[in-house]
């Protein structure tokens, strides 16, 4: 399985760097130089860059891949989304720290067992993370905090959620 860390939005000079939207807890882990990410193109083509240089730049990454030297190599690579697999991911030493990956596809339930939904996405906002609960006729959006997701089940497939009264309704 593949997760992204990263979105490349554009070409910036003319020596083939790309402003990347970082999306990963560790960037300087995930695009430091001679790591070797995926790309997965526009057009479903998927290939491996290796990280030649990398530096900040305006809440973005500039990261130039030793594959595209140029502007014009570099442009091909536009819309990329940048994957690594999860089994090269490292473990997760805190037990209340969890990959978006790990929630996805877990059952969503209720504290009295009442099954409600499946987690569907973990939505990263301004205001903290939210699970995007999937529900027979709409989508609820769950605030991801212990007062609400009392319970992560990760092995078990489910997470517990103690709403407070209209937090589930459409």
């Amino acid at each position: 399985m593949q997760v992204v860390v990263g979105r490349v939005a554009k070409a910036h000079g003319l020596h083939g760097e790309l402003a990347v939207d970082v999306r990963t807890d560790s960037p300087r882990e995930r695009f430091a130089q001679g790591k070797v990410l995926l790309a997965s193109l526009r057009d479903g083509v998927t290939k491996r860059v290796t990280v030649a240089a990398v530096r900040p730049h305006g809440g973005r990454l500039l990261v130039r891949f030793a594959e595209a030297q140029g502007r014009t190599a570099a442009e091909e690579l536009r819309g990329a989304m940048l994957l690594v697999d999860t089994a090269d991911l490292p473990q997760i030493e805190d037990p209340d720290e969890f990959y978006d990956h790990e929630l996805e596809g877990l059952r969503a339930e209720l504290t009295d067992g009442t099954v409600i939904g499946t987690v569907r996405e973990v939505i990263h906002s301004p205001g903290g993370e939210l699970l995007a609960v999937d529900r027979d006729d709409h989508e609820a959006l769950v605030p991801f905090v212990a007062a609400i997701v009392v319970l992560v089940d990760v092995t078990g497939g489910r997470v517990v959620i103690d709403p407070p009264e209209g937090l589930l309704d459409s």
